[in-house]
């Protein structure tokens, strides 16, 4: 497992946090697959520490629109500045990409495009049709940015088929000014709530971290506005600082505390809610798909 060093009045790292063995081959292999079609994983970029046993499991979340983000999350370790212009190529290198993995559930996702006028949805939707119109059966999961509120980039994404539309509030409102200091915590529940209420059909996903000093309270009110907004799958996982400028951890939640965050979202009637330190958004992606009882496309 990547990360950086603790730094001053971070705790240790706990048991129950453990290292993740890397088996190099499958790693390789499909880090091969990806370069050789200009492909980025945000498996890679963002130091996910699953990314060894997705790749092993041959899976991956594809990072669309490049990998330099025009954001600077706190929690973040993609590259910040002025992105290089879209790829065209993309949508179909995308789409052999998901056949030569013989993938039947796609999780995409993408920096943040805040210097194109659409937020970089039409590609998006470019991407969404390519995976859909080369495998009809395949489940496609966007994971999206939140398109700084633009009602027709959401619209368009929305509109291009996806079978799970995911977007991450990531942690409370509380701490947006040093979690996601661009973002805003209203404008990610209303997009959650748009997209629901324009395909109610649609299996809409969303998570948030522990570990950067919330409050169970706090984690409580979050779970029933995602619930509020029609959100039918949440995420929760432990922060893991990925790299030195990143925010420090807080605090190492236990298992204890997922089990009852799990419970807690439970009774407030989501379809599933995957909990635990290691859970990612797009951690087994297709396990929480199935597990929600949602039907493919």
């Amino acid at each position: 497992m990547s990360r950086a060093l603790p730094v001053r009045g971070e705790p240790s790292l706990p048991p129950w946090i453990r290292e993740k063995k890397i088996r190099l081959a499958g790693l390789h292999e499909l880090k091969r697959m990806m370069r050789s079609s200009g492909l980025s994983t945000v498996c890679e970029e963002a130091r996910c520490p699953n990314r060894a046993e997705c790749f092993e499991r041959r899976t991956a979340t594809f990072l669309i629109a490049g990998d330099i983000c025009t954001r600077a999350c706190g929690f973040c370790h993609v590259t910040s500045g002025r992105p290089r212009p879209l790829d065209p190529a993309e949508p179909g290198n995308v789409a052999g990409a998901a056949r030569s993995l013989g993938l039947r559930h796609v999780v995409v996702t993408s920096v943040d495009r805040d210097d194109l006028p659409d937020g970089g949805s039409t590609h998006w939707a470019l991407v969404v049709r390519a995976l859909k119109d080369d495998d009809p059966d395949r489940a496609v999961e966007a994971l999206t940015p939140d398109f700084a509120g633009d009602s027709a980039a959401i619209d368009r994404v929305s509109g291009s088929g996806p079978d799970v539309f995911n977007h991450n509030v990531e942690t409370v409102p509380r701490l947006y000014p040093t979690v996601r200091p661009k973002a805003e915590y209203r404008r990610s529940l209303d997009l959650l709530g748009r997209v629901k209420g324009r395909h109610p059909a649609m299996t809409t996903k969303s998570g948030l971290m522990l570990g950067l000093s919330e409050t169970d309270g706090e984690v409580a009110l979050v779970l029933r506005d995602l619930r509020a907004a029609g959100v039918d799958i949440v995420t929760i996982g432990q922060y893991l600082r990925p790299g030195a400028w990143n925010l420090p951890v807080s605090e190492y939640a236990t298992p204890a505390r997922f089990d009852a965050l799990r419970e807690e979202g439970e009774a407030l009637g989501f379809r599933h809610v995957f909990s635990g330190p290691f859970v990612r958004s797009s951690y087994r992606a297709e396990e929480a798909f199935l597990a929600s009882g949602a039907p493919r496309a």
